[in-house]
């Protein structure tokens, strides 16, 4: 079995810290979302990826390289434009040859990993596997109906009017049939190749597709909302770890982890949270759910439920919550008034904020 991960699309839901980065590498707990799906595929005992890219191709070969890191060969497959995910299989046709593969997005967050479904799938050889979730605004999502014995019956992308609420997860199983698939249908009225009517025609053509239902943990993680969220979810999952340097005019209570070059100063750090590697905090306050990447440095600074990226400061301000800070950002105090901030800044960013 091969892996083929998407990693094309704009991420204009992100911008516009997606004008300068691909969406795929915004980090949660300090590790590009796309690394998470990598090592799901790993995890799985796959070892040939194909990633789909787009205009940011540069920056995603130059983050994953061949792969060798998570034990992996990867190929690189060229998309000119973002025109669906069926039309990514068709372009990868030569890569994927007659085997089997899993359909990872790129973006897409799944706590768990997917080592049982890709068993079932090799047990059972069917044409398809879907993954679906209860969600609810089915009508942003494709959506699946299921009959009364749990077998897909209609798929439909994006539907004004949903028929069911069970979402298609970024996570697809294909035999080699999906290729007769998506060469048959045609682009929707969104001008895409949709995978959800290649899915339907394997069914109208007698082929199975089979789906599971998962009750854990999942995120598009397309907008900066979910993107926290994410966050949330992994660092909640970690274990205290002390690796830098902190005195003792500081506390740390709870999960933290304070990455190797790290220092903190006179600061109260409330966890789970996450400080990077050559990281420096100084008289501040960092809240729970919070992952700050490499050589950053806040002073005199409050700040929970964010993700910041490296190379940015914070310096004297007060308060900032629920925030996506890019790289090479800098935040300091301006003229008075409010007392929260809620940012969303693009790389190489100067923002002047009230103390």
């Amino acid at each position: 079995m091969k892996g083929l991960v998407l990693s094309g699309g704009a991420g204009t839901r992100l911008r516009p810290l997606t004008h300068t980065s691909a969406k795929q590498l915004v980090p949660v707990a300090n590790k590009p979302v796309l690394f998470y799906g990598l090592e799901a595929l790993a995890a799985c005992g796959i070892r040939e990826v194909g990633i789909v890219v787009g205009d940011t191709e540069p920056e995603i070969r130059a983050a994953v390289g061949s792969g060798e890191q998570f034990g992996l060969e990867v190929t690189y497959i060229r998309q000119d434009a973002p025109r669906g995910l069926a039309h990514a299989v068709l372009v990868s046709r030569e890569f994927l040859g007659e085997d089997d593969f899993v359909m990872y997005l790129g973006d897409n967050f799944i706590v768990g990993g997917i080592s049982d479904i890709v068993e079932d799938f090799t047990a059972t050889s069917p044409h398809a596997s879907i993954l679906l979730t209860r969600v609810p605004n089915p009508h942003e999502f494709g959506v699946a109906v299921l009959d009364d014995a749990g077998q897909v019956t209609a798929l439909e992308e994006k539907p004004a009017h949903p028929k069911s609420d069970l979402a298609l997860v970024g996570v697809y199983l294909f035999g080699p049939r999906i290729h007769d698939a998506v060469t048959a249908i045609k682009p929707s009225r969104r001008g895409e190749l949709e995978i959800t009517d290649a899915i339907q025609w394997l069914l109208d053509n007698g082929s199975q597709v089979r789906s599971h239902v998962i009750s854990g943990y999942w995120k598009d993680t397309g907008n900066v909302t979910d993107m926290l969220e994410v966050n949330r979810s992994v660092l909640e999952g970690m274990e205290r770890r002390i690796d830098g340097d902190v005195d003792a005019a500081s506390e740390l209570v709870g999960r933290v982890v304070i990455e190797p070059g790290a220092i903190v100063k006179g600061s109260r750090i409330v966890g789970p949270a996450l400080i990077g590697a050559g990281t420096t905090v100084v008289d501040s306050y960092v809240g729970p759910f919070t992952s700050i990447e490499a050589e950053c440095h806040l002073e005199d600074t409050e700040i929970e439920f964010s993700i910041v990226l490296s190379r940015s400061s914070i310096i004297g301000v007060r308060r900032v919550e629920a925030s996506l800070i890019g790289r090479d950002v800098e935040v300091r105090p301006a003229p008075r008034t409010p007392r929260a901030h809620r940012l969303v800044l693009g790389d190489h960013s100067r923002v002047q904020i009230s103390g």
